[in-house]
Order: C-alpha cells, then sequence, then structure tokens
C-alpha cells in the first residue's frame, strides 16, 4: 500500500470513526392536537358553520365534541349532526344544551330538519362538557361562539371543574366598535354585543370565574365574505363547501360577516387576533367594559381581515 493510499484509508477510518461517535439527530417532537369543545349557536346567523368548518379542516385540533346553545338547541343538534354526516365526521359528539326563549330567526332549519343523518339521541351538553373536563383536567379548550347559557350552567352545577380548562376562546363583546365599524373611521364607540347581551348573567359569571379568557370582540371579527371570496370559497366543489354554500342560501342575505371564526383561526395561528390583557366587567345592559386591575382576559382589539380570509380560505377549500 502506497504512502497515498495509507493516508486516505486512515482519514476515511477517523471520518467513520467520528460519524458513529456523534448522537443520533433529535427528531422534533410532534405538538398533540389541541382537545377543543365547540359551543355554538349554529343556525341563525352562518357564521358558526364557517367555524366549524375551519375547525373540521385543521388536523391542529381534536375536536372532542360539539354542544349547542340557545333557543331550539334540539334542533340546532340536527343541523350539525347533517353536516357532520354529509362531510364524513359522524364521530364527533353532539350534544344539546338547555332550550331557552328566543326571537331569532332560525334561518337553516331547512338544513337541519332534512332528515339526514339525525341521530337517535344526544347527551346533555352540560353534562357531556364537565365529563370531558374531568377526563381532561386542563386540557380542553372551550370555544364559546354563542350566547353562554351552557358557560353559566356549568359554573352553577361546578365551578371547580369549570375552572380546569385550560382556557375559554370567546366571540363576544364590544371595547370600542360597534356592529358596522370596519375600521376605516374613528371608532363609534362599543354596544351590547349579541352573545354577551343575550345571557348577561353568564358571561359576569365567566369573567369573574378566573378561568384564562381570551376574548374577539366586534373590534376584530367583523370579517366581511364579499361575492368574489365566496365565489372562490364555493365553486371548490368539496362536500364541506357544498354544505357551506347550501347552509348560505338557507341565510337568505348576501354578505355573510364570519365573526364566529376568528376564534378558531386565533387558536391556529395566534398572529391573525394578536391580544392585550384588560381587565373586562359587563355591566347588566351587556356592555363589556375595560376597567383598571388586574387582567382576566386577553383581548384582540384589531386584525387584519385579508390575512384572515388567506388563512380560512384554503383551508376551508382544500382538498
Amino acid at each position: 500500500m502506497s504512502h497515498r493510499t495509507r493516508i486516505l484509508a486512515l482519514f476515511l477510518l477517523t471520518a467513520t470513526a467520528s460519524l458513529h461517535s456523534q448522537a443520533p439527530l433529535a427528531v422534533p417532537e410532534q405538538t398533540p392536537p389541541e382537545k377543543i369543545i365547540i359551543d355554538t349557536d349554529i343556525g341563525d346567523d352562518v357564521d358558526d358553520a364557517f367555524a366549524v368548518a375551519l375547525a373540521l379542516r385543521s388536523p391542529e385540533l381534536q375536536i372532542i365534541g360539539i354542544t349547542t346553545t340557545f333557543g331550539d338547541t334540539e334542533t340546532r343538534a340536527k343541523l350539525l349532526d347533517r353536516l357532520l354526516g354529509e362531510t364524513g365526521h359522524s364521530d364527533i359528539p353532539v350534544a344539546i344544551g338547555v332550550r331557552t326563549q328566543a326571537n331569532n330567526s332560525f334561518t337553516q332549519r331547512a338544513y337541519a330538519e332534512g332528515g339526514r343523518f339525525a341521530r337517535a339521541t344526544h347527551p346533555q351538553a352540560v353534562d357531556f362538557i364537565l365529563e370531558q373536563i374531568r377526563k381532561n383536567p386542563g386540557q380542553i379548550t372551550l370555544i364559546a361562539i354563542g350566547p353562554l347559557v351552557n358557560v353559566g350552567a356549568l359554573i352553577d352545577r361546578d365551578q371547580e371543574t369549570f375552572r380546569k380548562l385550560h382556557r375559554v376562546v370567546l366571540m363576544g363583546g364590544s371595547i370600542a366598535r360597534r356592529y358596522g365599524d370596519l375600521g376605516y373611521f374613528p371608532d363609534r364607540g362599543p354596544e351590547p354585543e349579541w352573545n354577551i347581551k343575550n345571557e348577561i348573567p353568564s358571561a359576569q359569571k365567566l369573567f369573574a370565574s378566573g378561568v384564562p379568557i381570551f376574548m374577539m370582540p366586534l373590534d376584530s371579527t367583523q370579517l366581511k365574505l364579499d361575492e368574489v371570496k365566496r365565489a372562490i370559497l364555493f365553486q371548490a366543489g368539496t362536500p364541506l363547501t357544498d354544505a357551506l354554500t347550501l347552509l348560505y342560501h338557507e341565510w337568505g342575505q348576501e354578505t355573510p360577516t364570519l365573526f364566529d371564526a376568528m376564534t378558531i383561526a386565533y387558536i391556529l395561528n395566534p398572529k391573525l387576533c394578536p391580544t392585550k390583557p384588560l381587565h373586562i366587567s359587563v355591566d347588566e345592559r351587556g356592555y363589556t367594559h375595560p376597567e383598571p386591575g388586574n387582567p382576566n382576559a386577553e383581548v384582540c382589539l384589531d386584525s387584519d381581515p385579508e390575512a384572515f380570509f388567506r388563512f380560512h380560505i384554503p383551508r376551508v377549500g382544500g382538498n
């Protein structure tokens, strides 16, 4: 063996030994999906359906169940039965909240009462949520996108267990902007928002509960799904977008505002709705006031609608 060959062999031997002596490359740990329960008044305005749709298309989330709240909660559950069945998610539990008196218009009743995929029975929402919290203490995010009837009932029934939620992500309230204020002109001031004003005592209990609250008020959720964006989404032709198309037409108005969908988008990408710690109180008229004191909520006061839709439309409309 020549001198040059011996040097080359020694180099290869040294390099091989060095490689074997190095620790194996670390494999990044995969973050487990976030466990969520969605509490919704789906069937009146159409934004709830777009929020549920985003959750269904997000592998980062594990939907433990969906519960219905406010008004005709049984028909809301039938709507969810069909929506989940049509899109291949019949394994997701649907639980029924306490029926309440409501003067709202259930615009998507025909879809709900179509009879397809209707389940014979549903668990009660409060029982279901408490059971899931006990099974998964500190792990469940409750997404509240309707009047807080079930939330108040949970606190009344078992406040200690309720406090074992990981957090509540809430669409509700109004800090500086009211309905119709899209941020193009100076703020016109707050007004009572639907989800808060329809269950004021429960909202007061929630903000006093000590559970971490992430609040998406009118200030950051007036997200207009205009004609161009609707066409892009509805032409995708998937079972999910076909269901949204039908629900949109049954809703019967022109341009939906996707208030509720921001809660899901925020969980998936917090940069879409940056929050600020505030102390929020709820008065007897349903106003949500920021006041001095220790923060009891992280509140999103502004968002970028274009960034939201660039996230939402490809995610919901994808195959």
